[in-house]
């Protein structure tokens, strides 16, 4: 075929829909977030897309995105059990998953975090697993996952070696952060050939700014109430803060219990809130200030969101955060450090009123040209189909 031949058939090939099955486990979460974004976007752009989730967790947070997004999904929605660490049932829930995928006959089985990625990855790697009924591209977002354990541990070892075994099988992966590909890089080794960078994305309704709530506390905390999300540290670091300031957490999660009673024994009952889920916009108006002390992330939804509603923002300096922040990214304080993130919430709030002004209007701007979901399907669209032109 002449150049202008191939030209031609890739230009074709481009407006060809496409079958797409994403494979992740708990409905729930930023990656939650992610997928079924993107599985929306994507069957508004007319491919087939399906989902295969957990279905012992999320409940009714998540039955109330997956029940109606499975109307507009040609694939549907599919919820097996699914446990969240390494199982002797990971190897019959990869089967099942493969014996869907034959039926459903996707060219694209997309694997999010560290589960969905085996199971998308597994079957091709083992003998016996039922075949695909024509070219299937592999495609594995990490979401942290795996990434966020240590190298020279038993387990983070042992997850790292199983990433470098199924790297072999991976056509495909869309890093939603250059952190997550250059920790790929330090502790896996270098990712398959067709590897890009696609930043998360919002909605184009999320870049309308959101303000505070009359009654808003000075701070907000919106996410999950575990360790790994630095929720001590923020407490710790309140309390060295005027006590006149009010706090609010908005959320649940394993650690919750122990959380409320770290904050009794700071004395800070009378100034914390605890406040239950909630749509992140709602929550965003309980306060003037969002405060996102994470200790481990990859890329949080919630730092992207507050930022495009112009509220505010003191997030810890890890993951790919810094990369949310570009050319302020200076102001982050680093994670795990009660003192330095107290001395930046302190200087969010006696910053002066037109110096927020124009940081938060940077800031929006920054995440209105990178971080979309026009921008995030596009460049997984593209992926998938240079995938599929390289298997052939």
């Amino acid at each position: 075929m002449t150049a202008a031949g191939d030209h031609t058939a890739i230009a074709a090939a481009a407006h060809v829909p496409l079958r797409i099955l994403h494979v992740m486990r708990a409905p729930v979460g930023g990656l939650f977030r992610h997928v079924a974004d993107l599985a929306r976007a994507q069957a508004q752009a007319g491919h087939a897309v399906g989902i295969v989730a957990d279905s012992a967790t999320g409940g009714d947070d998540a039955a109330r995105v997956l029940e109606p997004l499975s109307q507009s999904l040609a694939l549907g929605v599919t919820r097996l059990p699914m446990h969240r660490l390494p199982h002797l049932d990971d190897l019959r829930m990869a089967w099942r998953i493969a014996a869907l995928a034959q039926g459903l006959s996707p060219d694209i089985l997309h694997g999010h975090g560290a589960k969905g990625g085996l199971y998308a990855r597994l079957p091709a790697l083992l003998p016996g697993f039922p075949a695909p009924p024509r070219p299937l591209a592999r495609a594995y977002t990490p979401h942290g996952g795996s990434l966020h354990f240590r190298r020279r541990t038993p387990l983070g070892g042992a997850f790292f070696a199983a990433e470098r075994l199924m790297a072999r099988v991976t056509d495909f992966i869309p890093f939603e952060s250059d952190y997550a590909r250059r920790r790929f890089c330090e502790v896996i080794g270098s990712p398959p050939p067709l590897a890009r960078v696609v930043h998360n994305g919002l909605l184009p309704e999320e870049f309308a700014t959101i303000p505070p709530a009359p009654d808003a506390a000075d701070f907000v905390f919106i996410g999950e109430m575990r360790v790994a999300k630095g929720v001590e540290d923020l407490l710790r670091a309140f309390a060295s803060l005027p006590g006149a300031l009010r706090l609010s957490l908005v959320g649940s999660g394993s650690d919750e219990a122990a959380f409320r009673g770290l904050s009794e024994r700071l004395g800070l009952s009378n100034r914390v809130q605890f406040l239950p889920r909630m749509p992140t916009r709602a929550a965003l108006r309980r306060g003037r200030i969002l405060v996102a002390p994470s200790r481990a992330e990859s890329l949080p939804y919630i730092v992207i969101e507050a930022i495009a509603a112009r509220r505010p923002v003191v997030a810890s300096s890890v993951g790919g955060v810094p990369e949310i922040f570009g050319a302020h990214a200076h102001l982050l304080p680093p994670p795990g450090d009660p003192p330095a993130l107290a001395a930046a919430m302190d200087a969010a709030l006696h910053m002066a009123g037109a110096e927020r002004e124009a940081l938060t209007d940077d800031l929006a701007a920054h995440a209105s040209d990178r971080f979309t979901i026009e921008r995030m399907n596009a460049g997984i669209l593209a992926g998938y189909r240079a995938a599929l032109a390289a298997l052939g």
